[in-house]
């Protein structure tokens, strides 16, 4: 459930709601909070994820395509 903060424009997301964006357990996910690869707020006993925390993660890890062999035309 991904919820709006009152005055901010920032969207959070639950740990279930970043797991199935990122097609992984929540287990996963909470290891990543734990090791630090992505940054989480924490409520009470619930995390928080920021949206903007997912995309950052996303994009940091992405893996670059190696460049077209000339050679295989």
């Amino acid at each position: 459930m991904a919820a709006n903060p009152p005055g901010g424009n920032e969207e959070f997301l639950t740990v279930s709601d970043v797991a199935g964006r990122l097609s992984v357990s929540k287990m996963t996910v909470y290891r990543m909070i734990r090791q630090g690869g992505i940054p989480a707020h924490r409520f009470g006993r619930s995390y928080r994820i920021s949206a903007g925390a997912v995309e950052t993660y996303l994009h940091d890890t992405e893996i670059p395509r190696p460049p077209p062999n000339p050679d295989s035309s």
